[in-house]
This record gives structure tokens, C-alpha cells and sequence, in this order.
């Protein structure tokens, strides 16, 4: 894919247009945003996320244009499962609701942020050598593994680095609106919001461990990663809040990431095989396997995601209301 240098130039721009906007606005006027805002900007990023792959589609080719949108859709899968992690760590911290838009802010820029780094580190890996398919192939497998069998999320939001810092660094219970620290008695003290920050940053990191070699399965275009990675995170604090308590009905939504996850993670192990050159495989060349198409893979994503919401707003919508113990007193 022959990406020009004013694209990339320009894809910079527009992002980092619309972080400044976000952070311009939401810095003004920290509040709850209503249905109506929510709705129209989150129709805005996803219109805008179509339109750019048909324009990849059309100008760079059809092959490239299945691969974003495959990538783009495993990704936006990816943030909403971890969407629900910050709807676990807000309500673990009790973040005030005219605060979590700025919250959600930081942890939407950190993800950006640690996904821009492992996605140069891929490309890297990827161009020098080729054996690294074997370890995102394995490294996804054993991630789905995991997501299948961990599926309630109840002690994401305190994990190994927020208990760290609660030991070892001054706390208040205070919060003191999107402040990081205050003094009290002449001392510095952490607020809660700082935890709250280290809560996401933490989940952003191991989100984009899992991301970055999901995507490259799917295609090992730089730029297709990277614009993927951005349109999944565009709109994400808007989805928050307009789905709200929605995204605790999607029970399901772990094992259909497991299952894309683990789909994902054969095709990487085929290329690998495909393209060995790892010497006590095959005597280290290629082994003649059959590759997963992209449009396979879109297929299979779009299947997936499908049959893994219906059948969670099924069960909660019916099964559960089903086996709720009837009122005795009516």
C-alpha cells in the first residue's frame, strides 16, 4: 500500500484536531452529556470511519479497503470491552458524573498513546523478523483463552499498580473537581481522580497488548493499523455514556472477543507457517498451509458480533426476566 506522505500528514492533523476539540470543550464546561449530544457525535465518528474506508477501498484498492474495516470493527469490539472496564472503575472510584467525561478523556489519550508505540514497535518486529507471527499468534490464543474464562471484570479496576500506589503514596477521600493532587496541612495529597488515572492508563496498557497483534492478523499496513486504532477510539467516551447500563447486558461480549481473538490468532499461526523461516521448522522453510483470506475474516467478525449481541439481549432481556422470582405480595 503506497501511503504519501501528505495522508499520513494529514491523518496527524485531523486527530490531532479533534483531541484538542474534545479537550478544548470538555475543559470549559465538565458536564453529563445528554442522549441527543451523544448520539449525534458518536453517528458523526462512525460515518466518518465508513466513509474512510470506502475511500481506502477506492483509492487504494479493495484488498485494503476489506482489511480496515475488518481491522477497524475488531478494534471498536476491543475498546467497548474495555469501555466497560471504565464503567467498572468509575463506579468502583464513584467518579462525580460531570467529571467521567474528562476522565474518560485521559484514558481514551493514553490509549492512543500506548497503541501508537506498540503499533511502531509491530511494524518494526514484523519487517525484521518473521518469526514474530508465531508469538502474536500464540500471545492472541492464550489471550482468548483468558477472556473466555474471565468474564465479570469485577477486579479490573483494582489491580497490581492502583494497590502500589494506595500503599505508597498520600491519599485524601476528597475530590477536588478533575484535580490530581491538593494540600492539606502544608502536605501534597493524591485525590481519587489520580487513581482513577492510573486505573485506566493500566487498563489502556493491557488492552493494547492484546490490540496491536490482533489488528496485524488482519492486515500489516502501518497506516491501515493506525487509522483502525484511531476511528475505534473516536467516539468512545460518547459511547459511554449513551449506552450506559447497556454494556453490562452484553454478557456475552467476552467469549464472541475470545472466539474473534482466537480466530484471529490461527490465521497469524498460518502465515507464520506460511512464511517460515524458522530453522527447526521445516528445516526452515516454507510449509505449504492454506491462509485465511481478509473477507473470510470479515465475515467471521461480523458473524460473531452479530450472534454475540442478540444472544446476550436475548438472555437478559428474556431468559433473566424468565427465571426473576415472581412478586408473591401482587
Amino acid at each position: 500500500m503506497q501511503v504519501t506522505q501528505l495522508e499520513w500528514i494529514i491523518t496527524f492533523v485531523v486527530t490531532l484536531a479533534v483531541l484538542l476539540f474534545d479537550v478544548i470543550v470538555i475543559g470549559r464546561r465538565p458536564h453529563e452529556p445528554s442522549k441527543r449530544e451523544t448520539g449525534t457525535a458518536l453517528a458523526i465518528y462512525i460515518g466518518l470511519a465508513v466513509i474512510f474506508g470506502v475511500w481506502v477501498y477506492l483509492f487504494h484498492g479493495s484488498k485494503y479497503g476489506v482489511e480496515f474495516f475488518a481491522g477497524w470493527l475488531t478494534e471498536y469490539s476491543l475498546s467497548v470491552d474495555n469501555l466497560f472496564i471504565f464503567l467498572i472503575i468509575m463506579a468502583s472510584f464513584n467518579v462525580p458524573k460531570k467529571h467521567q467525561q474528562q476522565a474518560l478523556l485521559v484514558g481514551i489519550i493514553l490509549a492512543l498513546i500506548f497503541r501508537g508505540i506498540f503499533i511502531a514497535l509491530g511494524a518494526v518486529a514484523i519487517n525484521q523478523f518473521s518469526w514474530v507471527f508465531y508469538i502474536f499468534g500464540a500471545f492472541l490464543l492464550y489471550t482468548a483463552v483468558n477472556l473466555a474464562s474471565d468474564t465479570d471484570h469485577d477486579n479490573d479496576a483494582d489491580n497490581f499498580v492502583v494497590r502500589f500506589a494506595r500503599s505508597h503514596i498520600n491519599f485524601t477521600e476528597k475530590w477536588d473537581g478533575f484535580k490530581l493532587y491538593v494540600k492539606e496541612n502544608g502536605k501534597r495529597l493524591m485525590t481519587p481522580m489520580f487513581l482513577v488515572i492510573i486505573a485506566l492508563g493500566t487498563t489502556d496498557l493491557i488492552f493494547a497488548l492484546d490490540s496491536i497483534p490482533a489488528i496485524y492478523g488482519l492486515t500489516q499496513e502501518p497506516y491501515l493499523v493506525f487509522t483502525a486504532n484511531v476511528f475505534a477510539l473516536m467516539g468512545l467516551r460518547q459511547l459511554y455514556f449513551l449506552l450506559g447500563d447497556l454494556l453490562k447486558r452484553l454478557v456475552y461480549l467476552s467469549q464472541g472477543l475470545a472466539l474473534i481473538l482466537a480466530f484471529i490468532g490461527v490465521k497469524l499461526l498460518l502465515h507464520a507457517l506460511h512464511e517460515n523461516e524458522v530453522p527447526f521448522i521445516n528445516g526452515g522453510e516454507h510449509v505449504p498451509v492454506p491462509e485465511i483470506p481478509t473477507l473470510l475474516s470479515l465475515g467471521v467478525i461480523v458473524v460473531t458480533l452479530i450472534i454475540t449481541t442478540a444472544a446476550s439481549l436475548y438472555k437478559t432481556r428474556v431468559v433473566d426476566k424468565k427465571e426473576e422470582p415472581e412478586d408473591v405480595s401482587k
